[in-house]
């Protein structure tokens, strides 16, 4: 991050001729105190920047300096310019600016190879601004609120100070300090809601050690399981299980080993694959789903008189 700054803020004033340190700070957003530390490291990289005092002041590089590329070797030109397209396709401000100049500079073009979206397939626009909006409170260090929904379905409001977005298996959490708990937690990002950002700054926090948010906050249970899939099932096999846990077999169905935390997710998740699935073991998760499977045929089969 310091580094695609820094390169930010030499180009800028090769641009500009001149700026200030509130300047620099607003268009990097990040603190004046920052930026004069970054003066003072690209100053010890030989960089001929210089600060003026007074009326008329400000940060300034010397007319006659250019930069030389050769001082980056081919591999560090590209892991700079991966870096920086890393940050691009997650959105990060004014990082295209920065791009696009070094790229040139590298004499670079093939840089757009990469796409992130944050968001599901088809999701709304606004499901698509919660991670930015995330991104930038910490960023800005600002505090946040939002409605959260547990496992059970539970809502409680949280004001929390987020610290770190996370992806693990498949989805986006948010790790934050909690008021409400007052300890460090976990929220999964797709159960947050009506997300308000706050004007109040988070102040100076020594991390602590980070729980999973769960309802009773334990250490999750595991059970051992065995599946087997029909080859109709293949695209899901492979999408939600280690190779080394997967077995196929010459009529192609999988036999899956595994081992996965207790919950009454687990029944609604092997559910989830339908006709596909045609054996689980143990014995009492396969009668928990076959009890589910019974109450859903219930259901449909109920008249539903105010249709």
């Amino acid at each position: 991050m310091q580094i695609s700054r820094l390169f930010g803020i030499v180009y800028y004033l090769l641009d500009k001729k001149e700026s200030t340190a509130k300047e620099l700070a607003d268009r990097f957003e990040v603190s004046v105190r920052t930026i004069y530390r970054d003066i003072q490291t690209l100053s010890s990289t030989g960089i001929p920047i210089y600060t003026s005092q007074g009326k008329g002041g400000g940060i300034f590089i010397l007319n006659n300096f250019v930069l030389n590329k050769s001082v980056l070797s081919e591999k560090e030109q590209d892991e700079i310019l991966l870096a920086l397209q890393n940050l691009s396709a997650a959105q990060y401000p004014d990082i295209d600016f920065v791009l696009s100049r070094l790229s040139n500079f590298f004499q670079k073009s093939d840089v757009n190879w990469i796409e992130v979206d944050f968001s599901p397939w088809g999701s709304d626009e606004r499901k698509k601004e919660k991670f930015n909006e995330l991104k930038m409170a910490i960023i800005r260090k600002q505090i946040i609120m939002f409605e959260y929904f547990n496992a059970s379905g539970t809502k409680s409001m949280r004001r929390v100070e987020p610290m770190k977005l996370i992806f693990k298996d498949k989805a986006w959490y948010l790790k934050a300090y909690c008021y409400d708990k007052k300890a460090y937690r976990t929220f999964k990002i797709s159960r947050m809601a009506n997300l308000e950002i706050s004007d109040d700054v988070i102040g100076q926090r020594i991390p602590g050690e980070f729980t999973a948010e769960s309802e009773d906050n334990h250490i999750l249970e595991f059970i051992d399981i065995r599946l087997k899939i029909s080859p109709a099932g293949a695209y899901r096999v492979y999408d939600d299980f280690n190779e080394k846990e997967i077995t196929k077999h010459e009529d192609g169905s999988f036999t899956v080993h595994t081992s996965m935390p207790i919950g009454d997710w687990l029944s609604n998740y092997l559910l989830s694959y339908g006709p596909v699935i045609e054996w689980i073991e143990p014995q009492s998760l396969r009668n928990t789903v076959i009890g589910k499977m019974e109450v859903i045929m219930q259901n449909l089969n109920r008249k539903d008189e105010t249709r």
